[in-house]
């Protein structure tokens, strides 16, 4: 199996048996280990916070334009921040963190 990820692309193409193939990644990679086989911190941090807010978001069924607006920062930012491509800022994650926990209320209260 032949594997190809393109930067900045939720899309993977894969080769297998002689077949190409395109799968959607829903969430991003973990970055590669270096020789010791450990993770560069900063990079798997990214992508550990963007995993649990693509997680959160979806089980409460927000896209991200609806979470973007109650959390009032910009669908770029999030996005850039789900493709772990950008490390957020504290005020950015407060936002964020209390539009998915208002979120999470309401769906509760339904």
């Amino acid at each position: 199996m032949k594997t190809e990820i393109h930067a900045n692309s939720t899309l993977k193409r894969v080769t297998v048996k002689g077949k190409r193939m395109v799968i959607e990644l829903w969430e991003p990679e973990m970055p590669a280990r270096d020789a010791k086989g450990n993770y560069p911190a900063l990079e798997a941090l990214a992508v550990l916070q963007a995993r649990d807010i693509l997680r959160t978001r979806r089980k409460l069924g927000l896209s991200q334009k609806e979470l973007a607006r109650r959390a009032g920062v910009r669908v770029e930012t999030l996005n850039r921040i789900e493709h772990a491509t950008s490390s957020p800022n504290v005020p950015t994650m407060v936002k964020i963190n209390r539009a998915l926990k208002e979120a999470a209320l309401q769906a509760e209260t339904r």
